[in-house]
């Protein structure tokens, strides 16, 4: 399948169209969850409409969300208790409705009545097995949470607590219709008048419960795709407070809150949405089962025929109740359909549009013999300070470099290329992050760092310039100590440097803890005065305390050991931390990207129009990086893909 282009485009577009699915469920799911909650009020205040209702609904989503960037670290402890009296509420409910109306309906736990049920409706009871969907797909939820929980623990609480909690409440609803047939189809209908209000506030709590848990799992889910390239820049929240893995995303939050207000103002009844989220639910469930199907055979190494059994069993089910859900799409289920067709196009575009970015710029890339030919002063003048090219590239230096070099021929003393990669994994160790490399030879005083996460890992860019200089000071000490290039090459090693045990033993670090002293002082005591003048210097110290609340205070670094068999090493080590204390500047490329005069119309619709929309709506590079604005250098470059 790898070495098939059209094969990974068909299995990119199946991957992409389940978590598609993934946002519509993040759309519809707080939207009918509300809105059921309170539907009984419009029986008991006479509400013909449903006016009353949906505005009720309305400000709920609208608190529901609002209340989404505080995290809910508050109030996580209660989630439980809520939902557990909740499905002993209902369970409770259900048993009373079983020994009052029909204490027989246990009968119809037998499969017999299954058999004799579409032996006597017929086609009439296939159509009615679209309202049979709504009683499974929101189990499916449950699920949502995995990162937080063990797969046994929510195994224990479905088999024991929920599922008979559920079944109870169906067959107490079942005795209920059976002897009050002209009783509206709701389920406060079968609730006692007594419990009426309390159950109206709990069914509340337990629906903003369950929307949590799918918003939540919307957000990681957008990271994770966002960390693969797979979704446009945005901006991830993360505090330390909460749960690892739990993030906010303030433009997906208001995206979301905005179309469940539309869903629900628009179909103001319980019906249609129902219809809707039946299709999405079980159009993703059919989905999973393919995408399992393939991880079965090529992820777990199992037989073809254990696969494809998995897929026949499971599929054959949700296959019958795809296509009741597709009955209903005129109904109110073409509105999953364009929700989720509009998140398909908008991923794919993005995706579509970055692989063309990266793959003109490894087409593009400097030759090093061109850098090998200009010397170790790089043909230009080269100025105190360390400068951060930001990069897509792991090898090879990107046209950025060059870019600048010709329009402004004088460039940093100590240059790095940065590289942000994810990894297939979800979390990557803090010591494993930074693969530290050179560029050149040691006279051109040119590295390369490939910073390294997981799709779930939250980058937090506050101690980057420290850890960064330290891992390329360790880098020069474990070079200088018989770690050299295996091949010999003058690009392409990369070492893991904060793994040794030498690591942080080499320097000695203080915090300055006044900015004033940062700024004005003439420097560390083994270097000289820096080429800033002390009023930029205290522009940008001023600049980074009011921009970056949580700015950590300047880090002075210490050789403990100033006594090298080289002093070649001693020197570029020297010079690197005289660097690091005059300043660091962020240099980024500011890209105009349109489609060859020759590409068809298709291409150049979506290069020029829908991912250049999509580039100017988004967090730019910088804000994404949390890079201040006084230290960022933006080189203009045009592409043309």
């Amino acid at each position: 399948m790898e070495s098939r282009k059209k094969a990974k485009t068909g299995l990119l577009l199946v991957v992409l169209l389940g978590t598609a699915l993934v946002f519509c469920l993040g759309v519809l799911t707080p939207a009918i969850s509300v809105l059921s909650s309170i539907d009984g009020l419009q029986i008991r205040l006479h509400d013909k409409h449903g006016g009353m209702v949906v505005f009720i609904a309305c400000l709920v989503l609208i608190g529901h969300f609002v209340l989404q960037y505080r995290g809910t670290y508050k109030v996580a402890f209660l989630f439980a208790p809520i939902l557990i009296l909740w499905l002993l509420s209902i369970a409770a409910v259900g048993i009373y409705n079983i020994v009052k109306w029909n204490p027989r309906v246990y009968q119809a736990l037998s499969p017999y009545y299954i058999y004799k049920f579409f032996r006597e409706t017929g086609k009439d009871g296939w159509i009615s097995l679209a309202g049979v969907l709504l009683c499974v797909t929101g189990s499916q939820t449950i699920f949502q949470d995995l990162g937080q929980f063990t797969a046994a623990s929510i195994r224990l609480a479905f088999c024991f607590v929920v599922y008979p909690c559920l079944v109870l409440q169906y067959m107490g609803r079942a005795a209920f219709l059976s002897r009050n047939f002209s009783a509206p189809l709701n389920f406060y209908a079968s609730v006692p008048d007594r419990l009426f209000w309390p159950f109206i506030v709990l069914a509340t709590l337990a629906a903003i419960v369950a929307s949590q848990a799918v918003i939540s799992a919307t957000f990681s889910t957008v990271k994770q795709c966002y960390a693969l390239g797979c979704f446009p820049r945005v901006k991830v929240v993360h505090k330390s407070r909460w749960i690892r893995g739990q993030v906010y995303i303030p433009e997906i939050n208001w995206v979301l809150m905005i179309l469940s207000l539309a869903v629900t103002v628009g179909f103001q009844d319980t019906l249609r949405l129902a219809n809707a989220y039946g299709l999405a639910s079980m159009a993703l469930a059919f989905i999973t089962t393919c995408l399992t199907t393939l991880v079965i055979n090529f992820v777990w190494h199992r037989s073809l025929i254990f696969a494809l059994l998995f897929a026949l069993f499971f599929g054959s089910i949700e296959i019958m109740y795809l296509s009741l859900a597709c009955v209903q799409i005129p109904k109110g289920g073409w509105t999953s359909v364009m929700l989720t067709a509009v998140f398909l196009v908008i991923m794919f575009v993005w995706h579509y549009g970055s692989r063309r970015r990266y793959l003109y710029d490894q087409h593009n890339k400097v030759s090093m013999k061109w850098i090998l030919n200009q010397g170790p002063s790089l043909g230009v003048i080269r100025a105190p300070g360390i400068g951060l090219i930001f990069t897509g590239l792991a090898n090879g230096v990107p046209a950025t470099f060059t870019h600048f070099l010709t329009n402004l021929p004088a460039f940093y003393q100590v240059v790095v290329f940065v590289c942000f990669k994810t990894v297939p994994v979800p979390y990557v160790p803090h010591k494993e992050r930074y693969l530290i490399g050179r560029v050149g030879p040691k006279s051109h005083r040119m590295y390369r760092c490939i910073v390294r996460s997981g799709y779930k890992d939250v980058q937090n860019n506050v101690d980057f310039e420290n850890d960064l200089v330290m891992s390329i000071i360790e880098f020069i000490q474990l070079e200088a100590e018989g770690f050299e290039n295996p091949d010999g090459s003058v690009d392409g090693w990369l070492a893991v440097v904060r793994t040794s045990e030498k690591f942080g033993k080499r320097l000695a670090t203080s915090e300055l803890d006044n900015r004033e002293e940062s700024s004005s002082s003439s420097g560390p005591p083994f270097i000289g005065s820096s080429s800033r003048s002390p009023a930029l210097q205290k522009l940008k110290s001023l600049y980074e305390w009011e921009s970056s609340p949580s700015f950590r205070s300047p880090v002075e670094l210490k050789l403990v050991d100033t006594k090298f068999k080289d002093m070649r090493v001693k020197e570029e080590l020297l010079e690197l931390i005289e660097a690091k204390y005059v300043g660091m500047s962020y240099i980024i490329g500011h890209s105009r990207i349109k489609a060859k005069w020759n590409a068809s119309f298709l291409k150049r619709f979506v290069i020029n129009v829908a991912y250049s929309f999509l580039r100017k709506n988004c967090r730019s590079s910088a804000v994404v990086l949390n890079i201040p604005h006084i230290c960022l250098i933006e080189v203009g470059m045009n592409y043309y893909l």
